[in-house]
């Protein structure tokens, strides 16, 4: 992976990596809370040699006396000069446990030695600290003496006598928060790599350009309202659903511009990915920009079209399929503009075999020679065969791919088998995408705020009132298509 790709990871994570970093800050305030405070006390003692002779005499003495003090570091840890501390105290510990307590280090090229000490207590640990260091310099004193009497060439001094500390060395409440956040930050981004490595869903464009190289139609942001108000009449005008709509209505007639065939068959992998809403709002912003669309429920199985639009589904496709009615007669008008849709009909026992009959070949044909656009909603592609089947008989198709709602492997499976049936794939149209982060597509420019202070309740819809019934003279669908044929009287139902 690429920078830019841990860097998507990162943002798509980023309250699994917040909530880890908050969790280490816990951790660690808990368990500064939990430890008991410990206070440390130091003295220090300088090491110097009893001799008052020429210069070199004393450096002589000095370089003896900075080899002794690593020596007299390590003497201060035994019970030669712990056991006369205890005693001074009135201590009931033993010298090995007043050891752990006690710690002595010298700098290198000096002649000092520091004592430090550590207690609950600051005074005691200050006590500690002076008895031990008392002790070395009698102890030293002692050993240092020579066997046939005399003063000891070495003399240690007390320079810096320890005092009780005001703040207790440990916990560190700092350096554990620090820690406990740095290391809540690494699991988080652990984990975020980790899900991110195991995570197959298509999220973004990002995860649709590792599958296919197909066009980007464009983008919809997920939008809480659209479930309620799921139509492009329904949004505001200058809402960023309706310039989704808008810009895939315009891509996807350059898309189709080479294609003699008007007919596009809007389909998924999945259901729920939102096909059947994208195949409507499409077919009514191309109806908006002045041309005339028919919208047709092929989806045999699950037919919603109706239900969007408010419209009859008793008769529709499947009668037409049947022979049961002229289709003239089972288009239905909806809206201002020149928008008609062809509803479904009664859900048949055999729709993979209605959908891929001779007699669907005909009708479309006989839709793309009276309408400017054909809009085919279809079934899933996986789930059933039907799409595929009916992909060999329009001039191209449309992949709806919801945002975390399909996997890798089913888009795989999708483009394999449009693939298989030499289907026109125009192009990739990415649902549910989310409003904010690294795979938000869609940019808001104007506001789409009513200006007049209405609310979308009074903006007209053609859900009040009902569909609008179309003229019986509007639209002579055989006159279209037959020329030569006498006119017959359109009927169209609610």
């Amino acid at each position: 992976m690429e920078l830019s790709d841990y860097l998507r990871i990162l943002r798509r994570n980023w309250i699994t990596i917040t909530a880890c970093s908050l969790v280490g800050l816990a951790i660690a305030a808990a368990a500064s809370i939990a430890i008991k405070p410990t206070y440390t006390a130091q003295t220090k003692l300088f090491v110097a040699i009893q001799n008052s002779g020429s210069i070199s005499d004393l450096q002589q003495g000095n370089t003896f006396s900075q080899a002794r003090v690593q020596s007299y570091v390590e003497t201060v840890g035994t019970p030669a000069v712990l056991q006369p501390a205890i005693d001074s105290l009135g201590l009931d510990i033993s010298p090995a446990e007043l050891g752990r307590r006690v710690k002595a280090s010298s700098d290198s090229n000096t002649v000092i030695v520091s004592i430090s000490a550590s207690d609950s207590s600051p005074v005691q640990a200050a006590a500690v600290a002076q008895a031990v260091g008392d002790s070395l310099v009698a102890t030293i004193d002692k050993i240092e003496s020579p066997a046939k009497g005399g003063a000891s060439p070495v003399k240690l001094s007390v320079v810096t006598p320890a005092t009780a500390p005001t703040e207790p060395s440990a916990p560190n409440t700092r350096l554990n928060f620090i820690l406990g956040a740095m290391i809540g930050l690494l699991v988080g981004v652990g984990l975020s790599i980790l899900r991110a490595t195991l995570d197959t869903k298509v999220r973004g464009e990002s995860d649709l350009r590792r599958v296919t190289t197909a066009p980007l139609l464009g983008g919809i942001s997920f939008d809480s309202d659209a479930t309620k108000k799921p139509l492009l009449t329904q949004a505001p005008s200058q809402s960023p659903r309706a310039e989704s709509f808008r810009q895939i209505r315009t891509n996807l007639q350059f898309a189709h511009v080479s294609n003699e065939s008007k007919s596009v068959l809007v389909t998924s992998s999945l259901p729920g990915e939102g096909k059947t809403t994208t195949a409507t709002n499409i077919a009514i912003a191309i109806a908006q920009s002045g041309q005339s669309v028919v919208l047709v429920d092929a989806d045999l199985r699950r037919p919603r079209v109706d239900d969007y639009l408010g419209l009859e589904r008793n008769a529709g496709l499947t009668t037409a399929l049947v022979g049961s009615a002229d289709v003239n007669d089972l288009l239905q008008h909806w809206g201002d503009d020149e928008l008609y849709v062809l509803t479904s009909g009664q859900v048949p026992p055999n729709p993979s075999e209605l959908l891929g009959s001779d007699s669907m070949r005909q009708l479309i044909l006989r839709l793309e020679s009276a309408f400017d656009a054909v809009i085919i909603d279809a079934p899933p592609l996986l789930p059933v065969t039907d799409a595929a089947v009916l992909a060999q008989r329009v001039g191209g198709v449309v992949l709806v791919t919801g945002s975390s709602r399909v996997r890798v492997q089913d888009l795989q499976k999708s483009l394999a088998a449009l693939s298989m049936v030499d289907a026109a794939l125009l192009g990739v149209v990415l649902n549910l995408l989310p409003v904010k982060g690294p795979d938000a597509y869609a940019y808001s420019y104007y506001s789409y705020e009513s200006k007049s202070g209405r609310s979308l309740d009074a903006v007209p819809s053609p859900f009040r009132g009902g569909a609008k019934r179309l003229p019986e003279t509007d639209l002579d669908f055989d006159s279209l298509v037959y020329p030569n044929r006498p006119p017959t009287r359109g009927r169209n139902s609610r």
